[in-house]
């Protein structure tokens, strides 16, 4: 189940610069980006410094709309758990740099009804936001 819920690309770019090429790719769909956070750094500080890991970024995106949508019912609102949608860009011990995301089009068949409709779009957007690394 993993390799169908979780995805994973590899980018040829440097952490920075894909961090970069998401936000721009989802600014340009509407999507905001809240927050963009240093897991790695969260990682080191709150071990006291003794847990180094190289360069794991969590860019937490929104789009209002998708987002009104799949939790405007009540029974629906559980699934804010997984909200902001994130897209991980991480630099794996060789060097290589890589996007993990996760299925948003099996989460929302998962749910079905109004989630799974929202769900498809968010996926599509997701798959414009990683585009440059196809």
């Amino acid at each position: 189940m993993p390799g169908m819920m979780l995805k994973e690309v590899q980018s040829p770019f440097t952490v920075e610069e894909t961090v970069a090429k998401i936000k721009a790719n989802a600014e340009a769909k509407g999507w905001v980006i809240p927050s963009v956070k240093p897991l790695h750094k969260s990682i080191k500080k709150h071990s006291g410094g003794g847990l180094v890991i190289p360069p794991v970024m969590l860019v937490n995106l929104c789009n209002a709309q998708h987002a009104y949508n799949a939790i405007v019912d009540d029974q629906n609102k559980k699934i804010s758990v997984f909200m902001p949608c994130t897209v991980s860009v991480y630099e794996k011990t060789d060097g290589s740099v890589w996007m993990g995301y996760m299925n948003a089009k099996l989460l929302g068949d998962m749910f079905g009804g109004a989630v799974a409709e929202t769900m498809t779009h968010v996926d599509a957007d997701q798959q414009s936001f990683i585009e440059f690394a196809r």
